[in-house]
């Protein structure tokens, strides 16, 4: 379609909601922008098909509705004698929130949305980068900062960390817009309430463990499935077009040469809620696989985990197959290499080619938080004593109610200067301060000279040059120094 049928079009759909939505009435203005006296019977024949097709006026979505007009068979039979319509009068019309599924931000415009976020129109402009400006611009004028972080298991992750401000926009949106719409039950990453624990929770004590993981989960999500969630939510075209462009980027040329779509950042704060809203439908029809199959499935990220009982065991290669069907479908690829399944005890079952961990490192992750978590108890309680033949006592750190066995202060060399800390007594239950000592018996908390060393009344000693730590007085404009007496 050329731009001047693509401009009539727009031309005609706002003449069509500039009013009462009657076939008279639209034919009336439709009539008025295009300049004719009369009626004609290519402009009657869109308005019936438009008043067919829409029961009420679609407000929200004007570009919709002009992309219609343009598949109409009236549009269609006089498209040879287009190029004589002009148009005359053009009316602009606002568009409105015509139903609001969720309790999202009530936003019927870009002025709305500008005042929500405390912008003006160039700087939400400039926010939204509709036009790519991302990939070409210098860094300093950049709204992310590009940066290659290394994997655990080998290879590299690009992470765009967005700006101050950049950062603060998004916030703004996660609250208002993105956070007030549901999510699905198996979705556990970036929700609040929910973490790693109740993600694994379900699967504890199962006789078989399916583990897959999906390949470059974020830049696999581009701008148009972002858009169809806001739009979804009920927000206007125009307001969901420029929020898909705040929270979608593009990556710089020198960066990467692959990522020249719009997609998510790995590193927004509003990526992780979008990516589980996108994957809704993923997570329906993976909960009805695991349902058909009699086990549970949980996603947290990019990770999917089934669990069940003999049954799943025994038909896990077509189970896998059936979940790779339903995650291609979906716009995602399963990474083969990081595919698990954990038969009994934990020991691997096999996962069609995929790459088995071992065992022992399976089961040691498992034991681990529980052993800590019955430590930490019987410290709190003031029963955890020296171990047998070790002579340590544990130590509560400071980090997240971790446990730390290390001997006792006479019996470790101090490594450097270091902060006085509090140990527990396995005998009394008490808390005692223990400062630390070097090695020749002094405390590390004293500090490297004396005042007699800053005074020089030390023999072979000089004083040093140490600002002094006396508070100056403090002058009133006006007074003079002896109480009493003014100038």
């Amino acid at each position: 379609m050329s731009d001047r049928h693509a401009h009539l079009a727009e031309a005609i759909a706002g003449a069509l909601l500039a009013g009462s939505w009657t076939r008279s009435h639209m034919s009336l203005r439709v009539r008025t922008t295009l300049g004719m006296r009369k009626t004609p019977a290519w402009v009657a024949g869109v308005v019936a098909e438009v008043a067919v097709a829409y029961r009420d006026a679609p407000r929200d979505r004007p570009r919709e509705l002009a992309a219609f007009v343009t598949t109409t068979q009236a549009w269609r039979r006089h498209r040879p004698h287009l190029h004589r319509v002009r148009v005359r009068v053009r009316t602009p019309v606002p568009t409105a929130v015509v139903e609001r599924r969720w309790p999202v931000a009530d936003l019927p415009d870009l002025s709305a949305l500008a005042t929500l976020l405390g912008v003006d129109q160039g700087e939400l402009a400039w926010f939204a980068d509709l036009r790519g400006w991302e990939r070409h611009c210098a860094p300093r004028l950049r709204h992310y900062t590009w940066r290659e972080v290394p994997k655990r298991g080998g290879g590299t992750r690009l992470v765009a960390a967005p700006k101050p401000w950049m950062k603060d926009v998004q916030r703004r949106l996660l609250r208002e817009v993105i956070g007030p719409i549901p999510l699905h039950d198996a979705a556990h990453g970036g929700v609040p309430g929910r973490s790693v624990r109740t993600a694994v929770a379900p699967h504890a004590g199962a006789a078989v463990v399916l583990h897959f993981d999906l390949v470059a989960f974020f830049p696999s999500i581009p701008a148009g499935r972002v858009y169809g969630v806001l739009r979804t939510a009920g927000l206007p075209e125009q307001v969901a077009h420029t929020i898909t462009g705040i929270v979608t980027t593009v990556a710089p040329y020198e960066v990467s040469r692959e990522l020249r779509t719009p997609h998510l950042p790995q590193g927004a704060p509003t990526s992780p809620r979008l990516a589980d809203l996108v994957t809704f439908t993923l997570d329906r029809r993976l909960s009805g696989l695991a349902a058909a199959f009699g086990a549970r499935y949980t996603r947290y990220a990019d990770d999917l985990t089934f669990s069940g009982g003999r049954s799943l065991h025994a038909a896990r290669s077509r189970f896998t197959e059936a979940v790779d069907t339903i995650v291609r479908d979906e716009g995602f690829r399963l990474n083969e290499r990081k595919s698990v399944v954990l038969g009994d005890a934990g020991a691997p079952a096999g996962a069609g080619g995929g790459r088995q961990h071992p065992p022992r490192r399976a089961a040691h992750r498992t034991r681990r938080p529980a052993r800590a978590v019955a430590q930490l108890r019987r410290a709190r309680m003031g029963l955890a004593g020296p171990r047998p033949g070790t002579g340590r006592v544990p130590r509560v750190s400071h980090r997240a109610g971790r446990l730390d066995r290390r001997p006792p202060p006479a019996a470790r060399p101090a490594a450097g200067r270091d902060r006085a800390t509090h140990r527990l007594d396995g005998l009394t239950g008490a808390v005692r301060r223990v400062t630390p000592t070097g090695r020749h018996g002094r405390s590390m908390l004293r500090p490297p000279f004396t005042r007699a060393d800053l005074s020089g009344s030390r023999p072979g000693t000089a004083r040093r040059d140490v600002p002094s730590r006396r508070r100056p007085r403090c002058r009133v404009r006006g007074t003079s120094s002896r109480p009493g007496r003014t100038r």
